[in-house]
């Protein structure tokens, strides 16, 4: 009687004051909310041509709590799907990543012959499965690649990021995420909003009924301002060589071409890349993974000029019809050490607008004497040099503007005024990124207004729903500079491509007018009486080449920057690669 008086007061505290804990426990083992992950938003170029998408895949998973014999693995499916060293190796390169998931895959892209076959046997295999899906494709290959960005699988620091932002519960059954370009900048859009199937299953998981379904939110398709077939035309024209092109509309600020050389495959990363692969995405000398349009900093040669000339023109410094007589050297005015220009013999009679033409280096010697650093730094960061641009592509670069205080700070030395000398001719301390020299381009073309660069379609006739993230329009640098001043800068790259100029050979048989500034920047330093010879240098110890230009010259349409590692003379390697640019864009001639 005692026992049974026992087990009725268990019996009671279990189901009547213990019932709803056991209930919960119950349907927890009985009902499962299956995630369903959202479509990735595709990507688009300014004329709806497919930058990014989506394409339906098949998998072979491995059942993560199963152990496998790899060695005879190959054998087993020898007759339904090849399994190679290589899967295995990378399957177990991967494994270690997909800790968040039951299974890990060891086959992409299965037939539709594969798959049935497999079907057809699966009874042999019960530690695998076959998941469908869709993968991230990329139409254009290598093209764009640094632009687009690359998805790959979340992993640890991921997690973190994204519970640190309360975004966790938004990727349930995601497997990946935007690592770099658009793909991350905009990965809060182009995710979607996950949803989820809650259904009941029996003892052996089998479906009984489906109790509720809420379904994903693809995410956001988004439109760039890239015009793809300019940037598989100056692609083209880099052929091999490293650098970035950055080619922007100076009326609204929108980028229509961005290339970064060498480049790399964006589908290598999707399913995680191997380590053969990674090895040489690393390459120490080419860089590939290396985005230069953002990331790679580099002195700005004579590129500088037309800014420091503007600097000088605002201080009241060397202002025109102020001339001097280049004989092809600057000695400074303590006697301490003597520059040369870049022509033996000099240019003659020099003043502001004929040193930009033909880029005399002895007047901007003078010239940068004269204005002194914080004067020439503070004019250089109105057209946004030491600073970052914004662009919607983040991970930017902010250059370098240098001066007494960075140097003390940098290298415990104090300032010297050789320093001011070359800095003004864009040697020196002084490094700028490609889109900061696009950008700083596109101030001179166009001064009225200051349109930040960006990458993501404004709203037009509803294309997009949302502009929260849109750039800002400010005054241009007319709120800094005066008219008078910017028209002399302006005459000056004009002249670059008129007979005497630099860029002379652009003026030949064109039908519209380009304003320009060709520029070369050491890669080196030349020691005392050494003299630069290209042919006997190896290649990574050749001079950059540079290039900025904007056209028509009296209503600017295109802004362009180019820097080519290497190249030589900024006019002859990057002018030929801005005038197919041009051409293309304002001929509409994309042949």
């Amino acid at each position: 009687m005692i026992i049974f008086f026992i087990l009725l007061i268990k019996i009671f505290y279990l189901q009547v004051i213990e019932h709803k804990h056991y209930k919960a426990l119950s349907n927890k083992n009985s009902i499962k909310v299956i995630p369903l992950p959202p479509n990735r938003g595709i990507i688009f170029d300014r004329n709806n041509k497919i930058l990014a998408d989506n394409r339906l895949s098949f998998t072979l998973e491995l059942n993560r709590k199963h152990k496998i014999n790899f060695d005879t693995l190959a054998h087993r499916f020898k007759d339904i799907i090849e399994i190679t060293d290589r899967d295995i190796e990378n399957y177990k390169e991967r494994v270690s990543k997909y800790y968040f998931f039951d299974s890990s895959p060891i086959k992409f892209n299965l037939t539709n012959i594969q798959i049935a076959k497999f079907i057809s046997q699966k009874y042999k295999y019960p530690e695998f499965i076959i998941k469908q899906g869709f993968v991230r494709n990329y139409p254009l290959g290598k093209s764009s690649a640094h632009l687009i960005g690359y998805i790959n699988r979340i992993n640890i620091n991921d997690i973190k990021n994204l519970k640190k932002n309360d975004l966790f519960v938004n990727y349930r059954g995601s497997t990946h995420i935007g690592k770099s370009g658009i793909e991350k900048y905009y990965e809060k859009k182009i995710h979607g909003i996950s949803g989820y199937k809650k259904i009941e299953v029996d003892a052996n998981q089998n479906l009984i009924r489906t109790i509720q379904t809420v379904p994903a939110i693809s995410g956001e398709n988004i439109y760039l301002t890239i015009d793809s077939r300019l940037q598989r035309i100056a692609e083209k024209e880099f052929d091999n060589r490293k650098g970035a092109l950055v080619a922007i509309d100076p009326n609204n600020g929108e980028i229509l071409t961005y290339v970064s050389q060498p480049t790399f495959d964006p589908s290598l990363f999707t399913n995680g890349i191997s380590q053969k692969n990674w090895r040489i995405l690393n390459d120490k000398i080419k860089r590939p993974l290396l985005d230069r349009v953002i990331l790679g900093t580099y002195p700005p040669g004579s590129t500088l000029k037309p800014f420091v000339g503007l600097a000088a023109l605002h201080n009241n410094v060397r202002v025109p019809p102020f001339s001097i007589i280049d004989p092809g050297l600057y000695t400074m005015p303590n006697g301490s050490k003597t520059f040369k220009d870049w022509k033996k013999g000099g240019h003659g009679n020099v003043n502001l607008i004929k040193a930009i033409a033909v880029s005399c280096d002895t007047f901007f010697y003078g010239l940068g004497i004269e204005l002194g650093i914080p004067k020439l730094n503070k004019a250089l960061s109105v057209f946004g040099f030491g600073q970052k641009t914004q662009i919607d592509i983040g991970n930017e670069k902010s250059g370098l503007l240098a001066n007494e205080n960075w140097k003390k700070k940098k290298h415990g030395e104090n300032w010297y005024q050789g320093e001011t000398a070359i800095t003004a001719i864009g040697q020196g301390y002084t490094l700028v990124t490609p889109i900061q020299l696009a950008y700083a381009t596109a101030k001179i073309a166009n001064e009225k207004v200051d349109n930040i660069p960006h990458l993501r379609l404004k709203p037009n006739n509803n294309l997009l729903e949302s502009s929260d993230d849109n750039p800002t329009i400010s005054r241009g640098i007319i709120g800094s500079f005066n008219k008078k001043n910017i028209n002399l800068i302006k005459l000056g790259m004009n002249s670059v491509t008129e007979p005497g100029g630099t860029a002379s050979f652009l003026g030949k048989n064109s039908s519209y007018k380009i304003a320009a500034k060709t520029g070369t920047a050491q890669v080196f330093g030349l020691k005392k009486n050494e003299t630069y010879d290209e042919k006997i240098l190896p290649e990574h110890l050749k001079d950059h080449a540079l290039f900025i230009a904007y056209a028509p010259a009296g209503a600017p349409k295109l802004a362009i920057a180019i820097i080519i590692e290497n190249g030589g003379h900024g006019g002859s390697a990057a002018g030929p690669i801005a005038k197919k640019i041009f051409d293309a864009y304002l001929e509409k001639n994309y042949d």
